[in-house]
């Protein structure tokens, strides 16, 4: 191999990669395709990681980029500027789905081309419906990733979404466990108690109103389009069903909510859950 390489001038020739060498593979064969970059694209698929580092942490472990040049990037104020997006929303950029590229891709052009993802996802009819409701395309993720972590089933998802922006459009605060917990960084926690909601986080939804400055999770297509698709009702307030099953109770009165939360409060006691 090595006299191979001498003869065919493969050390001025190198480009590093990920190769798939096969048996049988002559010397001539081989350095052909080493210097030609033929690479074996990385296929990575992502869905509902997080936090921005345990991204991070996952495309290191699939690419050359280690997770530290991929969390620099994301954690700076400069270069996510020129995508249009804060340290705070740029986690909205990585789009559930699966892609394939080099090993070898740099940050930069992973940034680049996870970009391009983005703005291929937003359509003009999907502009559209963020417009209609008075959010831009980051914050629809954002609440996305709260309606998401809030809904157990998908088909509860345009309902929450319809009830959350009820609370936007009327000055409500949205009131959400999740954000409540991801404030807290505990992941955890099951049932959010009152001291818990004492934590001065913008991320705390039943502190400061509006949504808060980030996403708390990456969510699913499926939630996002729940939110540009949701489902019109008067509703305000929401609680679990006492039947355990996952979904919800709504309700547009404070009477009506307190009816279903004093029957999902009997459930617990019931069962000894706290």
């Amino acid at each position: 191999f090595y006299k191979a390489a001498e003869n065919m001038n493969y050390v001025t020739r190198v480009k590093p990669g990920r190769y798939r060498l096969k048996d049988g593979m002559s010397n001539r064969r081989l350095i052909n395709m080493l210097a030609s970059g033929t690479q074996q694209p990385v296929t990575i698929s992502f869905h509902n990681i997080r936090l921005k580092a345990d991204f991070a942490g996952f495309i290191g472990r699939h690419l050359e980029a280690d997770s530290a040049s991929i969390l620099r990037l994301l954690d700076s104020a400069s270069f996510v500027k020129q995508y249009g997006f804060t340290t705070d929303n740029v986690y909205v950029m990585f789009m559930p789905n699966t892609y394939s590229m080099y090993w070898n891709t740099t940050p930069e052009k992973f940034f680049k081309r996870m970009y391009a993802n983005y703005e291929k996802f937003w359509t003009p009819e999907r502009k559209q419906k963020a417009a209609a409701i008075n959010l831009t395309e980051p914050e629809v993720i954002i609440l996305a990733s709260i309606v998401d972590a809030e809904a157990l089933h998908d088909s509860d998802n345009p309902i929450v979404a319809g009830l959350y922006l009820n609370r936007l459009r009327i000055g409500m605060n949205l009131d959400a466990d999740p954000t409540v917990i991801f404030a807290h960084n505990d992941f955890t926690i099951k049932r959010v108690l009152s001291k818990q909601l004492l934590i001065n986080s913008p991320y705390n939804t039943y502190m400061y109103k509006g949504l808060p400055p980030g996403p708390i999770m990456m969510p699913s297509i499926n939630a996002v389009n729940s939110v540009l698709n949701y489902t019109k009702s008067d509703y305000l307030f929401m609680c679990a069903k006492a039947d355990f099953s996952g979904y919800h109770a709504f309700a547009a009165t404070r009477e009506e909510h307190e009816k279903n939360a004093r029957a999902f409060r009997q459930a617990l006691d019931d069962r000894d859950a706290k």
